[in-house]
């Protein structure tokens, strides 16, 4: 069973990267098993495969497993059904909250859990500091915010380079209320999507073998959360990293130039 990760392997924001196309083309005929295990909460896995295959890119909305997908599993298992959601990202990331069975308000209004589903909610410079205070008057209050992030993701690959992802917004919330509760432990984003096991252990429940093997183009992310679930990786370096670019720990089974043949 193959797992590809989406951007920096298959695509960039730009199209479909190098030998993409062919690749996906070739498993489809042969019928090979895989799954896009992508940290993407911005899209349902409907609207993912309707943009892979405008890119020529065959792959069926079956085939993707997004973190975004995670949280209906988060929300069963914390009991956050009906729960009143701030969210940070597009459309997408509102529906998978509502399908989890969150209540979604506005990021001025007081609720109970924040998502940060992607970086592209911050379509207005105030965004992300509205939704710090309405977190910064609960718990002012002495009430609890369950913080919630689908994709750790810090960066991600563009056709111009790399970009901030949602993780790195998480990152500035917590410090922020580090600086504000020193010694809160627990006021830590839950992380779902790769290097976390969540994700991992969907791909295995729904496939039902660990012969597994993860290609994808982060170290942190992809490697090491292979390794933590102990299965093999590849690191292809079309995306973030460098054959160079990973520590020991960290390290993959294989390396690739890219997803091209005889590459």
């Amino acid at each position: 069973m193959l797992l590809f990760d989406a951007y920096g392997v298959l695509l960039h924001s730009n199209g479909a990267l190098p030998g993409a196309v062919e690749l996906v083309g070739r498993l489809n005929e042969i019928g090979k098993p895989y799954f896009v295990l992508t940290n993407d909460a911005s899209s349902l896995p409907e609207s993912s495969a309707k943009r892979y295959q405008s890119l020529g890119l065959a792959i069926e909305s079956g085939r993707i497993i997004t973190s975004g997908s995670l949280l209906a599993g988060h929300f069963r298992e914390f009991g956050l059904q009906g729960a009143v959601c701030g969210v940070i990202g597009p459309a997408d990331s509102i529906r998978y909250v509502e399908e989890a069975g969150g209540t979604v308000v506005g990021l001025s209004e007081s609720f109970d859990v924040l998502v940060i589903g992607d970086q592209s909610g911050l379509t207005h410079e105030d965004t992300a500091n509205i939704a710090l205070n309405s977190v910064l008057s609960r718990l002012d209050k002495s009430q609890d915010v369950h913080l919630v992030l689908p994709n750790p993701d810090l960066a991600y690959p563009t056709g111009r380079g790399l970009s901030f992802a949602s993780g790195s917004v998480a990152l500035m919330f917590e410090a922020v209320l580090e600086l504000r509760y020193p010694g809160r432990d627990d006021l830590r984003f839950h992380r779902l999507g790769k290097p976390e096991l969540p994700i991992f252990q969907e791909a295995f429940r729904r496939s039902g073998t660990m012969d597994m093997v993860m290609i994808g183009d982060q170290p942190v992310t992809d490697i090491r959360g292979a390794r933590n679930f102990g299965i093999a990786s590849a690191l292809v370096s079309t995306g973030i990293a460098t054959a160079a670019g990973f520590s020991g720990s960290d390290r993959p089974d294989f390396l690739l130039e890219s997803l091209e043949f005889g590459r």
